[in-house]
């Protein structure tokens, strides 16, 4: 039951099996476990899902999926009704998919995106980062390959980088930046037709190409209503909790961690009211300390006007509160060298944003987010998914064209339900009536991002 250290050698021994335990004990430790692991049991479950899609293509019609250790991709931005991932962005063209990299690696194929921002994330299972792929580091175009952690074959010829994942189960996301008009989905297609994800042994030395306007549909899993599918059950989630250790080695220094909650895990084996416990503290936790680490406001940093931010997405390493807040709130974030994500739940009365009021957020000239790829400010409702709106529009940024700015240089985009007057409707942002969230993204940030000298303005409610 003792984890070993690095070296090979046995960790410090952890509790003696058969070691009586309280019903306080093991409800504390079991609270802990619940927000340390329930990123990890969160992609273990969509890792389950994913083995089950024959083919790559879209789950349910709206979320691209495909076979392990391959990607479905969109043509277009994603919509609506894609309840799959909280916060999604519509301002690239995505793709996902599950990696299964014990099984063999994945080559990710990547075409020459020319001056367009993309960037492809690379994130094992306890959602950080292990791979630098993008405009940001000056990545060329050609295939890369994703092992897994005791991966040691040769990569073949023509594959210019391999990402070496500290987990085997894992995910690839590529994002491709693109406007908003008809010129430019009509001159993405071609690339995103090369954006393709697939086992080592499909790999040829050419470039594949996939028509994705032209794939085939899957069954949705389970609903819960308006907010994003469950994946994570507190009432299973002690029984998948054994799997999900075996399958996510421990950080330096989780050793002791990993050999406390075996424990616990022991006893419920042989003891159903020990299980039956634990069920009950799933539930609690559940309530108690993952659904309020949903709300914006309660996750992050705070910078200045009541923003927060996450100074350190998709790069935890033991920071497991901000790793589970973000999780679930806004799963799938990127480095902080290719994204930085301010929050904001509340306008600067410190009044919550809702749609019956109106709003302003001016940038003033010459400030607006300073990156080298693209920002957006985009508004989600109380689940964080996008409300349908008649303009079919949930962000304003650098992909709109047609944003109105004023003669001092600065931008003021309007925050709202109903429609502002005539002149400035290019730059209004439809807002739900009940609550709603804020959403900032900064790609590519200049160091004034990423050191905290710049963040976003206010939220100024309207006078009326």
């Amino acid at each position: 039951m003792n984890e070993k250290t690095d070296t090979g050698k046995p960790a410090v021994p952890g509790p003696v099996p058969g070691t009586r335990m309280t019903d306080q004990y093991v409800r504390d430790i079991g609270r802990m476990a619940y927000l340390w692991a329930w990123p990890m049991v969160n992609l273990h479950n969509r890792h389950v899902a994913f083995e089950q899609v024959p083919e790559p293509g879209l789950m349910g019609g709206v979320m691209p999926c495909g076979p392990l250790s391959q990607i479905g991709m969109l043509h277009d931005y994603v919509t609506p009704d894609q309840k799959f991932v909280a916060c999604p962005n519509q301002d690239v063209v995505y793709g996902f998919g599950i990696l299964s990299l014990e099984r063999e690696p994945a080559i990710v194929q990547v075409p020459d995106f020319g001056d367009r921002f993309w960037v492809f994330q690379l994130g094992d299972q306890r959602t950080e980062g292990f791979g630098e792929l993008g405009k940001v580091y000056g990545s060329e175009p050609g295939f890369y390959l994703a092992v897994g952690p005791d991966w040691d074959g040769t990569p073949p010829e023509g594959v210019r980088a391999v990402f070496r994942s500290p987990t085997n189960i894992g995910y690839l996301i590529p994002r491709v930046f693109m406007d908003d008009t008809a010129e430019d989905r009509e001159a993405i297609q071609p690339l995103v037709n090369r954006v393709m994800a697939y086992p080592l042994n499909r790999f040829t030395g050419e470039m594949q190409t996939k028509d994705w306007t032209r794939v085939p549909s899957f069954p949705a899993g389970q609903r819960s209503g308006d907010e994003e599918i469950q994946w994570v059950d507190p009432d299973e989630f002690f029984d998948v909790l054994p799997q999900v250790l075996d399958e996510v080695p421990p950080l330096p220094g989780e050793e002791s961690l990993y050999a406390w909650v075996r424990s616990i895990l022991w006893a419920a084996e042989r003891d159903p009211s020990v299980k039956d416990l634990l069920k009950q503290v799933a539930r609690e936790a559940d309530r108690d300390l993952i659904a309020p680490i949903f709300q914006f406001r309660n996750v992050g940093v705070p910078v200045e006007h009541g923003w927060t931010t996450p100074k350190n997405p998709a790069s935890f390493g033991t920071d497991y509160l901000t790793r589970a807040a973000v999780a679930k709130s806004n799963i799938f974030v990127n480095m902080p060298r290719e994204t930085s994500y301010f929050y904001q739940d509340l306008d600067s009365a410190g009044e919550r944003l809702n749609g019956s009021k109106g709003y302003t957020v001016t940038f003033a000239g010459g400030d607006l987010p300073p990156v080298r790829g693209f920002w957006s400010l985009t508004l989600y409702n109380e689940h964080h998914f996008f409300h349908p709106n008649e303009l079919n529009r949930y962000s304003l940024g650098t992909k709109n064209k047609g944003l109105r700015f004023e003669d001092d240089g600065s931008l003021t985009l309007y925050v709202q339900a109903q429609p502002p007057e005539e002149g400035v409707r290019t730059n209004w942002l439809p807002s739900p009536q009940g609550d709603f969230s804020l959403f900032l993204r900064a790609y590519w940030p200049e160091d004034t991002v990423l050191d905290g000298r710049w963040s976003p303005p206010a939220v100024i409610p309207s006078v009326r």
